[in-house]
């Protein structure tokens, strides 16, 4: 049986700033990003399977995206815990805010990453995750593959 990649979109809304940054992404600000998410498998061919014919339930792989990254990432303001920001941070999270407190810068480039360590623990064995998308913009988008790393 042919291996299949399946993808689902997701949306989400989240602040952050860039700590050291030298241009206006220093400033907190905000984005309507977008993440696509594709695995691969092989489609169930067990006749008796509720999923035959499937890589992955389409609601299974919402579930896992949804509960690992869209709901911890929607509406909230996103710092590096490791720079001055943490401090403001745990003054707007001691306010009701939504503050995420990452070990990392968060970039695109390092929250496809964390978004990808994320996803790839809640898999089935038998299905892999290939690739995301993670669109900051209308025109600006990281990407991670799994055949890039190392």
């Amino acid at each position: 049986m042919s291996n299949i990649r399946i993808t689902k979109q997701f949306s989400f809304e989240a602040g952050h700033a860039l700590h050291g940054y030298d241009g206006k992404c220093k400033n907190i600000h905000g984005h309507s990003y977008s993440l696509e998410v594709t695995v691969i498998g092989k489609p169930i061919t067990d006749t008796s399977h509720v999923k035959h014919g499937m890589v992955i339930d389409f609601g299974d792989l919402k579930k896992i995206v949804k509960t690992e990254i869209v709901d911890v990432f929607d509406h909230a303001i996103v710092f590096n815990q490791n720079t001055p920001h943490a401090d403001l941070g745990r003054n707007l999270a001691a306010e009701g805010h939504n503050v995420l407190l990452v070990d990392y810068q968060p970039t695109s480039e390092m929250m496809i990453i964390d978004f990808a360590k994320k996803i790839q623990a809640y898999l089935p064995e038998n299905i892999k995750l290939h690739s995301l998308k993670l669109r900051e913009t209308a025109t600006s988008y990281a990407e991670w593959y799994a055949s890039d790393q190392d």
